[in-house]
């Protein structure tokens, strides 16, 4: 088995993140990894499905799910995304078992990071509903770059604006 570092994965999740901004989605991309393959990959995808739960994550991980369906998992799973998680995100990690979560770029406004921190030991009755250890800040110059040029491209919404702000982060 190959060991697949953080970097290496953030960095897939960058390049994933290029390809939504290619087709005029907001750039945050995901993948999720088991035993150094990649397993679920995606981009969010509120433009091309006109919806608002299709966050790059959370379809990284549907991808990884169906492929790994109830089988045993011989490796953990570890999630990298380009920007920090929201709440609905880290549940759905959590409820697939991931155990790690790499991110570049922290978002202020609704990212779950505090929470998974925070978050209480996993009790006897659930034992594998706990949260994942997230690590953030990797590759976080070229994320902010990321949504510097979708900021500069985008048509006038509240994405860009949020966009902007994550652009606008200080160093």
């Amino acid at each position: 088995m190959t060991t697949v570092e953080a970097e290496e994965l953030v960095t897939a999740a960058l390049e994933v993140a290029e390809e939504g901004m290619a087709r005029g989605e907001q750039p945050i991309g995901a993948v999720v990894e088991m035993g150094g393959r990649i397993i679920g990959r995606a981009y969010t995808q509120d433009v091309a499905r006109g919806r608002r739960l299709v966050h790059a994550d959370l379809l990284a991980m549907i991808e990884a799910d169906e492929a790994l369906g109830w089988r045993p998992r011989p490796h953990p799973l570890r999630l990298a995304i380009n920007l920090e998680p929201c709440l609905m995100c880290l549940g759905a990690a959590m409820a697939l078992k991931v155990s790690e979560i790499y991110y570049a770029l922290e978002s202020p406004a609704d990212g779950a990071a505090g929470t998974a921190a925070s978050w209480p030991p996993p009790s006897p009755d659930l034992p594998w509903y706990g949260a994942p250890t997230m690590t953030g800040g990797i590759h976080r110059a070229q994320a902010r770059d990321q949504f510097r040029r979708y900021s500069a491209q985008a048509p006038d919404s509240g994405f860009r604006r949020w966009a902007r702000t994550l652009a606008d982060l200080p160093d």
